[in-house]
């Protein structure tokens, strides 16, 4: 099967958030996800991996800072990696129709500073892809390749679920769904 992407989102808000915005953030980053990567740890910890290398290998071309990985981006894209997985769905909106920047202010809200942005890449591919394909496919679509090139952002979270078996939009067989979660709290 081919990797497939979906349009890219991007979202930015400005207000103060409370201190329990700030412990729920927290909690939930240090939450395990509902649902588990099958057994490909090495695999998926690779590709994590790489594709920060990758995403900043491409934002350094560009003259562009690097990202930084962040705790709770990458608890808000490992959630929703899981659940697109576990629901059988490849879409950025939830499983209750929220929109993304809503899943991932749960996680990576204002914490009191004013403004927060907010971006995110998915891809899907049948079976497994390595960080390098996968950020060739973002880079050659155009909302994609807005979100890596994006100046502001200074962070990013990744997560990689792979499922041998669960069937959906992709098919039957093996699949490897990727969100990055891109952002900037200012």
């Amino acid at each position: 099967m081919w990797p497939t992407l979906v349009e890219p989102m991007l979202c930015s808000v400005t207000r103060r958030a409370a201190l329990l915005l700030c412990l729920v953030a927290l909690v939930a980053a240090l939450a395990p996800a509902t649902a588990r990567p099958a057994p490909h740890g090495t695999y998926l910890g690779s590709l994590h991996a790489g594709l920060l290398t990758e995403l900043n290998a491409v934002r350094a071309a560009h003259g562009l800072a690097p990202l930084k990985m962040n705790g709770a981006l990458g608890a808000a894209a490992r959630r929703h990696s899981s659940e697109m997985v576990a629901n059988a769905y490849f879409q950025h909106e939830s499983p209750d129709g929220s929109p993304f920047w809503q899943r991932v202010e749960r996680f990576y809200g204002q914490t009191g500073r004013g403004t927060w942005s907010v971006g995110e890449n998915l891809l899907w591919a049948g079976g497994s892809i390595d960080a390098k394909k996968a950020v060739v496919l973002w880079m050659d679509s155009p909302g994609h390749r807005r979100n890596i090139l994006t100046a502001r952002w200074r962070e990013v979270g990744i997560a990689a679920v792979h499922s041998e078996s669960q069937a959906g939009p992709w098919g039957s067989g093996g699949v490897t769904i990727i969100t990055a979660d891109f952002g900037v709290r200012g």
